[in-house]
């Protein structure tokens, strides 16, 4: 029998994708330096350029079995959209032709009237524009040519999450690039960031799934009793794989490949039925594109597996959430991770300059950090022993820090030696023990080489954080060049080191190596004035205080008008989200629990007139108490259920943006806990049978 040839993973990486090698073997060489050269450097791509790329990109689409394209884009939705065009073009005769142009390539025009724009547009005026990126290599999946673009109005306004990241990266490239040049490295021309995004879900049967009105419709659980057992035996995390789970994570690898996402870790995570993938680093823009297709073929994988992915930041209550940690750095067209502190790091000087300017950047621009991370499902998440507080902290460890307090106390640094630690084995090797440990509670953490922002939510895009932090540490590094782009020659390091002292004292405050979940550091935070922003409508409004605004609007990363409509747009999306929420469990307690309520309720009165039709003088205690406990909890619900329902027509009522958020915070969510409350009490005691959904026991522990 002859063998089935299979296909390695180096062949099979990339293989769906229009990659710089696919281009470099089929474009001609003076079109794919011209292509590069937009790439590297931004230039503007002429039409008789875009043109022979579209050709030659539908041949390859073609060959690898696509009949349409799609500009892909991500619109305020915090989603991806597409439109469908096939490559069809008739001939005359009754037949076709297959054609794309370069003008089909690099302008699209979808209806823009539907989606999020905060004001930007009015419903009447639908043009709007995407815009090909070719930084972002296009792909094919589902037969369809993708090809990543940017979405802007028909005044050229920013509708989506790529738009702002490109022009953050562009900011933080020009302000990195002018700071090496003043501190002597004059061959760097370009300085990226590089993005890793962890990236946590939960996998559950999906005939359970289907089951659950709560899941379908909004991502999370909104009653349930908890399990008997959750993660407080700690057996889940880094557990062996179950078969089926083990078998959706190759299937789930294997498609990310084929789309040049370079998935590297799986594992599970800490709360049962939750899992993790992590990927290498990539450059900031592409990393963002990836993490939004790896969503995506997450749940089209799960699917095939009888599953269902939940990317919600908090599905379950009384079990972690799910979180997507942003590991961040900055490295130069020359090969420098100027993050990377070196075997000196007291004598790194493109180091120290660098993450001084992080430092800085962290503290003056904390507010807009934890507004990058608000939605409704991350303020369940945030603060809640399972995820860093809503408080903005940086851990840099005790190494670092001992480096920053010699900087600030003009001491010497005296560098602990690495040690080797013996396992207590003659067979095991000794390991090199590391001079500081990591800290899984801090928001904002140095890892080696690296920033890890702890704080993103599981379904959020990571590009919203990332043009925050691209942003903020552009400003930090323009504020320092303007300090000493006059400085002498003879004074220039002095002048540095002095400026670096003067930037770590004063934003020492946000340098917190301790934990930081107890209620002492929150306390601390307090009295070092740092922001406890615990909700969205809390953390809002301070995207609209001037130095914000002007740092978007300096930086060119956002118009004023832009920046209020994305003020509107989230906090629309976060009295959108709870009110759905609230009508779905209205909807389940009054349809689907009461109904097993009543029907266990008459059972146990059934059961208890039989016991007394024979043995009158039986008290019927058990049942009696039981009957007891059922009423007390149904006349609470229905208290609950009365007022959710009205304080939710109420909130409808509100027109003013923040303050309808803050009503949905502060009234329907509370309204929304405690009929839980109530339900859950109820549902602990009703068998499984009797209700009409899954219950958290078949949910988390039905995978196989």
């Amino acid at each position: 029998m002859e063998k089935t040839k299979t296909t390695s993973v180096p062949e099979e990486f990339g293989s769906q994708v229009f990659n710089d090698k696919v281009m470099k073997e089929r474009l001609p060489k003076d079109i794919y330096k011209a292509v590069k050269k937009t790439i590297e450097n931004g230039t503007h791509l002429e039409l008789d350029v875009a043109n022979t790329v579209a050709a030659v990109m539908k041949e390859w689409a073609l060959e690898h079995g696509a009949t349409h394209f799609t500009h892909w884009f991500q619109p305020m939705t915090g989603l991806t959209a597409e439109k469908h065009d096939s490559f069809i073009s008739p001939t005359g005769n009754g037949g076709v032709i297959m054609e794309f142009s370069g003008k089909e390539l690099v302008k699209g025009e979808p209806d823009a009237s539907s989606f999020p724009s905060g004001g930007l547009r009015a419903t009447f005026e639908a043009r709007g524009y995407t815009a090909w990126d070719p930084s972002s290599p296009a792909f094919i999946k589902d037969g369809s040519l993708y090809i990543p673009t940017a979405f802007c109005s028909y005044g050229g306004e920013a509708l989506d999450k790529k738009t702002p990241l490109l022009r953050s990266m562009e900011a933080l490239s020009k302000e990195s690039v002018k700071m090496l040049h003043l501190l002597g490295d004059a061959d760097v021309t370009h300085v990226d960031t590089t993005v890793g995004s962890e990236q946590e879900y939960f996998l559950i049967d999906k005939d359970l799934y289907l089951k659950r009105k709560d899941l379908v419709m909004c991502g999370r659980t909104l009653l349930g009793a908890s399990a008997p057992k959750g993660q407080e035996m700690e057996d889940h995390y880094f557990g062996v794989l179950k078969p089926k789970v083990s078998e959706y994570m190759h299937d789930l690898d294997h498609e990310l490949w084929k789309l040049g996402v370079p998935a590297k870790t799986k594992h599970n995570e800490v709360a049962p039925s939750q899992h993790e993938l992590a990927p290498i680093f990539e450059t900031a823009n592409v990393a963002a594109d990836h993490n939004q297709l790896t969503m995506e073929i997450m749940k089209k994988v799960a699917d095939k597996h009888n599953y269902a992915c939940l990317l919600h930041e908090k599905p379950f209550e009384g079990i972690n959430g799910s979180g997507k940690h942003n590991n961040w750095s900055i490295v130069t067209d020359t090969g420098i991770n100027l993050l990377d502190p070196g075997k000196t790091p007291a004598e790194n000087t493109e180091f120290l300059t660098f993450l001084a300017a992080t430092i800085a950047a962290v503290d003056d621009y904390a507010d807009l950090m934890r507004i990058s991370v608000a939605s409704a499902g991350n303020d369940h998440r945030l603060g809640a022993n399972e995820a860093p507080p809503a408080v903005i902290s940086i851990f840099v460890g005790d190494e670092l820090e001992a480096v920053l307090e010699s900087i600030i106390n003009d001491t010497d640094f005296k560098a602990a030696e690495k040690t080797q630690m013996g396992m207590g084995a003659h067979v095991l090797p000794h390991i090199t023990k590391d001079t500081t440990d990591r800290n899984r509670t801090s928001p904002f953490a140095f890892t080696g080489n690296k920033f890890e922002f702890r704080m993103p939510g599981s379904s959020l895009s990571v590009a919203d954080p990332n043009v925050v932090l691209n942003t903020a540490v552009a400003e930090e590094l323009s504020q320092m060049f303007e300090k000493l782009k006059d400085v002498p020659a003879e004074e220039f390091d002095e002048k540095l080191h002095a400026l670096i002292k003067e930037m770590l004292t004063e934003h020492k405050r946000i340098i917190f190596n301790g934990n930081g979940y107890t209620d002492e550091w929150i306390a601390e935070a307090e009295k070092r004035g740092l922001y406890n922003l615990k909700s969205l409508p809390d953390a809002m409004p301070r995207l609209l205080v001037d130095k914000n605004v002007k740092l978007f609007v300096d930086h060119k990363i956002f118009t004023k008008v832009e920046i209020e409509s994305r003020y509107e747009i989230y906090l629309e999306n976060y009295a959108k989200t709870i009110h759905i929420e609230s009508l779905a469990l209205q909807e389940m307690v009054k349809k689907d629990f009461t109904a097993g309520l009543l029907a266990y309720q008459k059972v146990i009165s059934d059961e208890a007139a039989k016991k007394k039709e024979l043995l009158p003088d039986l008290t019927c205690g058990y049942e009696t108490d039981l009957m007891k406990t059922l009423d007390t909890e149904s006349e609470a619900i229905m208290t609950e259920l009365k007022k959710l329902d009205a304080d939710t027509a109420k909130a409808e009522t509100i027109e003013e943006p923040l303050e309808k958020g803050k009503f949905y915070h502060e009234v329907v969510l509370e309204d929304m806990s405690s009929l839980r409350g109530a339900v859950d009490v109820a549902e602990a005691i009703i068998p499984d049978q009797y209700l009409p959904y899954p219950t958290y026991d078949s949910l988390l522990f039905s995978l196989r």
